[in-house]
This record gives C-alpha cells, structure tokens and sequence, in this order.
C-alpha cells in the first residue's frame, strides 16, 4: 500500500465514523435531574427515553434537552436500579428513536461508538471495540449488569444512559460505567424487557431472600456426589432478620446449591433465578449444611428497590 493510498484509507475511516456520529445524534439527548445529568436515549418517536437509573437518582422528573436545543419536561414512568435502567416519558412528537441491534450479531473485536450529551449542547463520541459481551458483571455502584456489553472505548463524565452503537448506528447497549480501563452497557436486549416491564407495570419486580453469599470451590468427594452434582456452591455469610432465607431455615455457613431449579454456582446465577415470577412462590432451596445435603422451602419476596 502507498502512503497515498494509505491516506485515502484513513480519511475514508475517517468521514465513515463521521456519518456514524451525525446519524445517531438525533436519538441521543441531555438528561438533567437536578444535582444529577447524564446523557439519554430516544426510545420511541411519541416521547419515550430510556437513560441509567443513576442518572436520574431518586428524582421522580427530569428535564430532557434533545438536539435542537428544546428543553423538555420528562416524567419517571419507572427505574430498576438493579440493572441500572429507568424509563422516561416526555410530551413530544416526532423524535427519533434509535434503531435496536440483536445480541446474536455482536462479536468481540467488532468498532463500536459511544455518545453522550452531557451538557444539553452536541452529542459528542469516542470509539474502540467490544472486549467481551453476555457477561453478568457486579460493578463498584451496587448493581447487577446480565449479559453486559464491554468495550475498550473510554468513557468520560456524563456517558452514563448514552448509546454503544456498531458501525450501522444500531443500539448494543446503553452505558453505564467505566473502570478498570472499560467501558460497561446493559444490552440492547436487557433494554427491551426492562423497557416492556416498567411500561406495563412501572417497575421490575425482583426476587429476594436476605441473605449475604460468595462462591466457594466444594471438596471434589462432595462434588462428584450424585446429590450435589456441582463444583461449586455460594457460602452464606449472613441472614437478614425476619427475611424469607431467615423464615427458612438458612442459618450462617449453609452453602446454598439450588434454587429451584437453577444451580447456585455462583452469585450471578442465583440473581438471575430471582426474577419476579418466583416472587410469593415457595419453592425448594438445596443448601449443603456441614456437608450434609438438605432440602429446604423459601419463598421469596419481593425485593425494595
């Protein structure tokens, strides 16, 4: 390749990223909740924005500045600090609504762009790749990330509710921190059901037992046990007074196996087995109890958001 052909490659990379920025602009607006701002999505052209729970805080309105400058008046149909999503309405017609990419087509490796509008003014970007995605991350702000989206692009103060887009311009997720030299995204899928939930029920209903739990590697003689069947199990650190792991039985040391049917091998697994259809539902819970197995009957409750 010669340096001029070199140059042509670059420049047309170049306008490419360009085009990409000016074309999901108009699906990226300014969040402000008081104290707080951040940046949001237009969910859907009759007012509907999406941003993280984080950015809105406790507030129950929010004024929304889309790109022409228009400030708007947003109510709080509803958040879920668990995965750090809230949903906002504003009385509006024809926005643009971003377009939605599925989770099956991203690839490690893949360009992504991220936008933000954190001061009300021009959506401003920075890019990189996808480092990994479908991984369930606890992040230093206290909530559960299912099937996160990781990339390299750095993200800097007011990122937070904006969009990860791929190189058509469609949503792989929204933004909602960066550490450890990465930048983390709820995914466009998780988006869509939390979305559909807080429209229908103006929350997310989750499960919860009380209790304090971190994964530990079981003895390989208790492992290879037709009755346990696992290399691993949650270690129970503490119970909450008067909550249903109490109600239970669950005492300090248990080491949960099961939920149901789904399998304790670690913390993220048993978060995601609380979902609000276990909610008032007794079900079984299998704990290893000086490694003895026993079967106990929870019922969850719902979890104060």
């Amino acid at each position: 390749m010669t340096g001029t052909e070199g140059i042509q490659l670059l420049q047309s990379f170049s306008n490419a990223v360009t085009e990409l920025a000016e074309r999901v602009s108009p699906s990226v607006v300014n969040v402000n909740a008081g104290r707080r701002g951040g940046t949001g999505i237009v969910w859907s052209s009759d007012g509907l924005v999406v941003t993280a729970s984080h950015v809105i805080g406790h507030s129950g309105t929010a004024t929304v500045t889309a790109e022409d400058g228009k400030e708007l008046e947003a109510k709080v149909v509803g958040r879920d600090p668990y995965s750090d999503v809230a949903l906002l309405k504003v009385e509006a017609a024809g926005l643009t609504p971003i377009r939605l990419a599925s989770a099956d087509g991203i690839k490690v490796g893949q360009f992504v762009l991220a936008l933000a509008d954190a001061f009300g003014r021009k959506a401003s970007a920075t890019s990189g790749i996808i480092t990994s995605h479908r991984r369930s991350m606890r992040g230093f702000w206290g909530v559960m990330i299912e099937d996160a989206v990781v990339s390299d692009a750095k993200l800097n103060p007011g990122y937070s509710g904006g969009p990860l887009v791929d190189a058509s311009g469609n949503l792989l997720g929204m933004n909602v921190a960066y550490f450890a030299g990465r930048g983390v995204a709820v995914s466009a899928d998780t988006l869509k059901e939390t979305v559909g939930k807080i429209s229908k029920d103006g929350r997310v209903k989750k499960g919860f037992l009380g209790v304090v739990v971190e994964p530990v590697e079981l003895p390989q003689e208790l492992a290879l046990a037709p009755e346990i069947g696992q290399e691993e199990g949650l270690l129970v650190r503490s119970v909450e007074g008067g909550s249903p792991a109490r109600d239970a039985g669950v005492t300090l040391g248990d080491i949960i196996l099961r939920l149901g049917e789904a399998r304790a091998t670690d913390e993220y697994e048993l978060h995601k087995a609380l979902t609000g259809e276990v909610v008032g539902k007794s079900m079984p819970l299998r704990v290893l109890r000086a490694e003895k197995v026993t079967d106990l009957k929870i019922t969850p409750r719902e979890a104060e958001a």
